[in-house]
């Protein structure tokens, strides 16, 4: 990943000190942290990564009935609801 982009970002002693201590651990940047931390909060990811997360998808065998199946199932019953 090519990093370009230069952002300053202020925190409160507290905070850095939790947060270089957890990067520490990690054995990554502080800056490595943040990007992470954006990413899975904002869902910012690039191509190859929804292509690998699609292709993951994909291969779960998962049982999945056909689609009248299926539209069957999420029909409320008139049972009533379920216990």
């Amino acid at each position: 990943m090519e990093l370009s982009k230069k952002t300053t970002i202020l925190f409160s002693p507290e905070l850095h000190r939790r947060l270089t201590g957890l990067a520490s651990r990690r054995g990554v940047s502080l800056g490595e942290l943040v990007r992470e931390a954006c990413e899975a909060r904002y869902g910012i990811i690039g191509g190859p990564e929804r292509t690998d997360a699609a292709r993951a998808l994909a291969a779960l065998q998962l049982p999945v009935g056909s689609p009248a199946e299926m539209k069957q199932e999420s029909q409320s019953s008139t049972k009533g609801p379920l216990p």
